[in-house]
């Protein structure tokens, strides 16, 4: 792709451009604002269940609403990038993401907050999948590795540390200012954007798929509705099952969609590669492992042990800080030469089950044993995270690239709403189960407001407890089992090529 005659005298040599790096530093602010608010909601739980009366499902909504919305879209954001501009699509996505933050920062009820936040997951989306392919056209090849590993620790800390900038925030505003800091952030890079970034697109690109992006979300919508719903309505019901299946139903129509469309958004054919199909499962688990656990982290840390927000977001700070220090070293990268692929999947997600487990285990009544479970999943997290990458990318042919990012990308979104919901849904069922149901509500400050008596709100905290250690080590359980397939399947793969 060439330069344009006004973009020239911008260019360095070499071909990469004068302000790179100023343009990198553009990009990364924009993308960890949009990657912060798929945690920075959780520490605002309390305050949402209390002003916005919202129940349990509601929450949960409001956090899926984001990430599926996103997941949905990010495969048909990209194509659309290449064919009509990616400086255009950077522009589009910080307009919505900034209203869409303005809308939820001032929401008034739970249905407009779930409403403005699937709006930012549309701004969300052209954002995540447009940023690497401008960090790739304005390296050259000397410095791209380098600038794309900034990139991919920005992607790290953004998950990681939403709840302390929510704890911060919340600490001395209203919950809606988590939304509208957004909006000085947003404004910032339009700007910057207009006036920095140079365009660049693919005219004779793929059109893009917009019946999978409508049945991929839909499909998911449908699915993690049943998931949400499930306890509250019981999982025999009617209306879960339908659901259910409807979803399962449209997700099929999507492959089916995908097998024969001309210009799929996601080409079935590469999860015939069992090195593509390993790395993809890790990658869903490390999601689901890492944004579940923070959602009843948070939660944990202020319903049970009573913690501000603010004290509960700089206590799930250590693995934002393990997995930065640990990807700002390189130790992953280094290692997978050394142990290979399937090893060093394998002990990253076998990290992360443990740390889930000794969070359940040992963090029920006290903050020490949480903090050695944060530490060794951020271990897990900076060990497997550049293993997969490798593993995913290097099972694709070059020119498919971008798409393998996109289905990256997707998939872990898709891990992120998946993790809420399934680990949610967990601690809704044995929270209810244990709670008798004149005195359970759909949240536990109703229940708590409802009980009769010191003793009986402190067998509702118990049994809250209860319901956030079982949903942990189910979600350990559900990581290590995924780990431990993605290196079977890797190392089959290896075996394979070698033969």
């Amino acid at each position: 792709m060439t330069a344009t005659a006004a973009e020239q005298k911008d260019l360095a040599p070499g071909g990469a451009h004068a302000r790179r790096w100023l343009i990198l530093g553009v990009i990364c602010l924009a993308q960890l604002t949009v990657l912060l608010d798929n945690t920075v909601l959780n520490v605002a739980i309390p305050s949402l269940t209390t002003e916005l009366h919202a129940s349990t499902a509601d929450v949960q909504w409001m956090i899926n609403a984001y990430s599926l919305v996103q997941s949905g879209l990010l495969l048909t954001a990209g194509s659309a990038s290449d064919r009509y501009g990616r400086k255009k699509m950077l522009v589009a996505g910080l307009a919505m993401f900034g209203v869409g933050s303005l809308v939820a920062g001032l929401s008034q009820s739970s249905g407009q907050l779930i409403a403005a936040r699937a709006g930012m997951g549309v701004g969300g989306a052209l954002l995540i999948t447009t940023t690497l392919a401008v960090v790739v056209q304005i390296f050259d090849d000397s410095e791209r590795v380098k600038a794309i590993g900034i990139w991919s620790t920005v992607n790290s800390l953004g998950f990681a540390a939403g709840p302390l900038l929510g704890g911060a925030m919340l600490n001395h505003f209203w919950w809606g200012a988590i939304f509208l800091i957004n909006i000085p952030v947003a404004v910032i890079g339009l700007i910057a954007v207009v006036r920095l970034v140079p365009e660049s697109k693919n005219p004779s690109g793929e059109r893009p798929d917009l019946v999978g992006a409508l049945l991929s979300t839909l499909g998911m919508t449908a699915v993690v509705y049943a998931i949400i719903s499930g306890p509250e309505h019981g999982w025999g019901s009617g209306q879960v099952l339908l659901t259910a299946f409807a979803g399962v139903a449209v997700l099929t129509g999507f492959v089916l969609w995908e097998l024969h469309v001309p210009n799929p958004m996601l080409d079935m054919h590469f999860f015939r590669n069992q090195r593509f199909t390993g790395a993809v499962a890790g990658a869903v688990l490390v999601a689901f492992g890492m944004t579940g656990s923070l959602f009843l982290l948070t939660q944990h840390l202020q319903f049970v042990l009573g913690y501000e927000p603010l004290e509960a977001g700089l206590r799930t700070a250590p693995l934002a800080l393990t997995v930065v220090v640990l990807n700002l070293t390189g130790l992953g990268a280094r290692l997978v030469p050394k142990m290979g692929t399937p090893a060093t999947i394998a002990t990253g997600m076998c990290l992360l089950s443990a740390g889930l487990g000794a969070i359940a285990l040992l963090g029920g009544h006290g903050y020490s044993g949480m903090l050695l479970g944060l530490v060794v999943m951020g271990a897990g997290i900076a060990l497997a995270m550049p293993a997969m990458a490798n593993a995913i990318m290097s099972a694709i042919p070059p020119e498919k690239a971008g798409v393998g990012a996109g289905v990256n990308g997707t998939l872990a979104e898709f891990g992120n709403g998946l993790g809420v919901a399934v680990l949610g849904a967990v601690l809704n069922s044995r929270f209810t189960a244990l709670v008798p149901a004149v005195v359970g509500a759909a949240s536990l400050p109703a229940a708590l407001a409802a009980a009769d008596g010191a003793a009986d709100r402190e067998r509702i905290r118990d049994a809250f407890a209860s319901g956030l250690e079982t949903s942990q080590l189910v979600g350990a359980l559900a990581v290590l089992a995924g780990g431990l397939l993605a290196a079977v399947l890797l190392r089959r793969a290896e075996r394979t090529e070698a033969d």
